[in-house]
């Protein structure tokens, strides 16, 4: 595809000296794809050009379009509107096209030369006192779509989860469970383990919020009873006793973290994510801790009157913000310091990327601008892949409130509402019980994360319980099953003995539903370089809608197995099998799996 955009550049270049005795740069020359309400495959803007030529845009895309129809053979025909200049490629140069692209795997790596080459993308990053809901979805999703994505393109990439394992949130489970646990477990609750953590966190929060109007009944103000509680106090207690060492309250840290441990493995294997390497906020604060004596040491950082120390950030446009709280124990920034100090030591990464929702773009900031003060090489590497949170017809969710959309049960739905629409269609002939439930869950997480994919990351998104089920329309579904036809006519054809690698020298002209294919399918490359530049599989996720649009055009209109024509006959099974494996990769990247047979 980027030979033939250069030709026509090249051939443009020579057509503007040839009619009107001006040289141009190529690089002035800017092609894009022409739109679909249009004729033509690529299309010129010739507004920059009036200036050069002493004509009006159109008089220049007429001028420039005749010439190239005349003398250069892969110009079909043109058409100009306005100030567009559409040229339409002969079917030959598509074909030479399609044969290039046949002559490299789908998955053959893009080449970005400019781009990071050593990647860690940081993602996930859960807390141990609750199960991953919705929100981690979208993140989980996220993170693996990119790392896939600039792994396509030569970059070598560590997925990295940090697990936030330790601090006052996991604390209040911690105290719930010693008050009302009475010795349960996963197994005598039979409930996964991340579940039984959330069901102490949100019973810590019930039964705070009683202290606090207790309080505030005995005239206690809001701001005091918060802090008096005394479900609060032994909370910030025990994070003090967690940080010193109390050998009991680190054997229930290891017990009930253990359980969240087992049921987040169980969640990542059930949604098809995984990791290359697992950093702790329990082993990381302490490097944190370092980062900060280093920086009183070097005097960017101060200490006030209480003992607690703080960076001033106001020259940077931000605030002055806390790094250790008065009784030494570390914050967030504590131990994300540390952490981006280890991924360094260990993978001397050019590209740091943090998968975090939008909630924490001043956090972010900070830790980037707190890395800069400390003369830290890897801070210009920092990176924030700032997504907008999902939202629930209702309203935001709520972890202490127990109003979250728990992500288990979510999946679970999916995959039952998949199983009912396919058992709705009768596409399941010739799948024993096992090969129906693969299929039945690979349908419904398809369904899923393409949902959440699909949207822009940036973009804050309103979940539809509803929609997100759907297998029709714009989804994750109708894709999948578009590589499940292909893969029965592959099949068909190696029945019929049909070759996907005849000679099609004999064809004289193209269907435009096979253009558009061949068209689609040479996208591929710039789409990665798209989505890798944007950190954005929304990217993909079009591209592979597309192609699979374009691809059930085609087979509505053109016949496969009744053409007589040995050579197009061949030509629209090889397409049909390429389009297919560039669906297969391209639903790769997004985390997608796809159907052999329905």
């Amino acid at each position: 595809m980027q030979q033939l955009e250069q030709s026509l550049k090249t051939a443009l270049q020579t057509a503007a000296q040839a009619v009107f005795g001006v040289e141009i740069p190529a690089a002035s020359l800017t092609l894009q794809p022409t739109r679909k309400e249009f004729a033509g495959s690529f299309t010129l803007v010739t507004f920059p050009l009036t200036k050069a030529f002493g004509k009006g845009p159109e008089q220049i895309g007429q001028a420039l379009g005749e010439w190239l129809k005349t003398n250069e053979p892969r110009v079909s025909g043109y058409n100009v509107v306005k100030g567009f200049l559409n040229l339409e490629v002969a079917d030959s140069e598509w074909l030479t096209v399609f044969n290039q692209l046949r002559a490299q795997p789908a998955e053959a790596p893009v080449n970005l030369p400019d781009a990071p080459r050593r990647v860690v993308v940081e993602y996930s990053s859960p807390n141990t006192n609750k199960p991953l809901h919705l929100g981690h979805l979208r993140n989980n999703f996220l993170g693996y779509s990119v790392a896939e994505i600039l792994k396509a393109t030569g970059a070598t990439v560590t997925k990295a989860n940090l697990v936030n394992d330790r601090g006052i949130h996991i604390c209040k489970s911690m105290i719930a469970y010693r008050h009302f646990g009475q010795g349960e477990t996963p197994q005598s609750a039979g409930m996964k383990g991340d579940h039984l953590a959330g069901k102490y966190y949100v019973l810590f929060e019930k039964h705070y919020r009683e202290e606090i109007k207790q309080l505030e009944a005995e005239g206690v103000t809001t701001d005091i009873a918060k802090k008096q509680a005394p479900l609060m106090t032994e909370a910030q207690q025990m994070l003090q006793a967690w940080e010193a060492g109390d050998p009991e309250v680190k054997a229930l840290w290891s017990q009930m973290n253990g359980w969240v441990y087992e049921g987040f493995d169980e969640t990542y294997k059930n949604i098809g994510v995984d990791f290359d390497q697992y950093y702790y906020e329990s082993e990381t604060y302490l490097l944190g801790k370092e980062r900060v004596e280093e920086g009183l040491s070097k005097g960017v950082f101060f200490k006030k009157e209480n003992g607690s120390v703080w960076v001033d950030l106001q020259a940077e446009g931000l605030d002055e913000k806390l790094l250790l709280r008065a009784d030494g124990t570390s914050v967030y920034i504590t131990q994300d310091l540390g952490t981006a100090e280890l991924k360094y030591q260990d993978f001397g990464y050019d590209s740091s990327i943090y998968v975090i929702a939008d909630e924490q773009n001043y956090h972010m900031q900070v830790l980037e601008a707190t890395l800069r003060k400390l003369g830290k090489p890897y801070a210009e590497a920092i990176h924030h892949l700032s997504y907008g949170m999902v939202d629930l017809p209702s309203g935001k969710m709520k972890s202490r409130e127990g109003t979250v959309v728990d992500a288990d049960e979510l999946v679970r739905d999916v995959v039952a509402a998949a199983k009912a629409a396919t058992l709705e269609k009768g596409k399941t002939e010739g799948l024993n019980d096992v090969e129906l439930e693969e299929l039945y869950h690979m349908l419904g997480l398809g369904a899923l994360k393409y949902y959440l994919l699909k949207v822009d990351p940036k973009k804050r998104m309103l979940f539809n319980p509803e929609e997100s089920v759907s297998l029709e329309g714009h989804t994750g579904p109708f894709i999948q099953y578009s590589h499940a036809r292909i893969a029965a006519i592959r099949r068909k054809a190696a029945e019929l003995g049909i070759s996907e690698a005849a000679d099609w020298s004999s064809i004289a002209s193209l269907d435009g539903t096979e253009r558009e294919l061949v068209q689609e399918l040479a996208r591929y490359p710039a789409v990665v370089a798209d989505a890798a530049r944007n950190l954005s599989p929304a990217v993909v996720a079009q591209y592979a809608y597309d192609l699979a649009k374009a691809y059930n055009r085609f087979y509505a209109e053109v016949s496969i197995f009744q053409e007589t024509d040995v050579a197009k006959r061949s030509l629209r099974v090889a397409l049909s099998a390429r389009v297919g494996e560039q669906i297969k990769v391209s639903l790769g990247l997004l985390g997608m799996q796809v159907p052999e047979r329905m």
